[in-house]
């Protein structure tokens, strides 16, 4: 075989890996502490629609809900659950004071404190996962429902505040296959 016959190989097989990689691993999920230092709590006055606006969530990532459990839970709910803080018949509830959720799906996940009067004093939050990656404002949650497919719940771990940039194993195969090939 020639030499650029064995070139044209290890293109091909540079290319195949990237792409499978890119494919077969999504980005590092980023763990975010709902409320940050306060946790998820009505005293202090923390603001978790501003607390949720400020971050870019994506699939995968991690919420973080800590909690004394004595005073307080959490619950998934539909949109107008959140809206109307309707705690009757939520999608999920937890209650270990310290509940990791990952979120499986795109578009909005409400979840609120089912303690009476919690919810009205401001203890829920919308997790709005973006369906594109764009600089659009994105539409008021009344538009949007709650997704149908559940979420996973795995054990609570602690984990701290995530805000790095997310770049997957698959760009950096792919910058690292592109430079090989620039100075080959």
């Amino acid at each position: 075989m020639g030499f650029a016959a064995e070139r044209a190989v290890a293109v091909t097989a540079a290319v195949f890996v990237v792409v499978m990689t890119m494919v077969l691993e999504p980005a590092v999920a980023a763990v975010y502490k709902v409320g940050d230092a306060a946790g998820w709590t009505t005293i202090g006055g923390v603001d978790y629609k501003q607390w949720a606006a400020t971050k870019t969530f994506q699939p995968g990532d991690v919420i973080v809900f800590e909690y004394n459990a004595k005073f307080h839970n959490v619950m998934r709910v539909t949109h107008g659950m959140y809206k109307s803080c309707n705690v009757s018949d939520p999608i999920e509830t937890h209650s270990s004071g310290n509940d990791t959720i990952t979120i499986q799906t795109r578009g909005h996940h409400f979840f609120l404190c089912g303690v009476p009067g919690h919810c009205q004093a401001g203890q829920k939050v919308d997790i709005n996962v973006q369906r594109l990656a764009s600089t659009t404002v994105a539409p008021e949650p009344s538009a949007l429902a709650s997704p149908a497919v559940p979420l996973a719940h795995t054990p609570a771990a602690q984990a701290p505040k995530a805000t790095a940039p997310r770049l997957s194993t698959g760009f950096w195969l792919l910058l690292s296959a592109l430079s090989v090939l620039a100075f080959a």
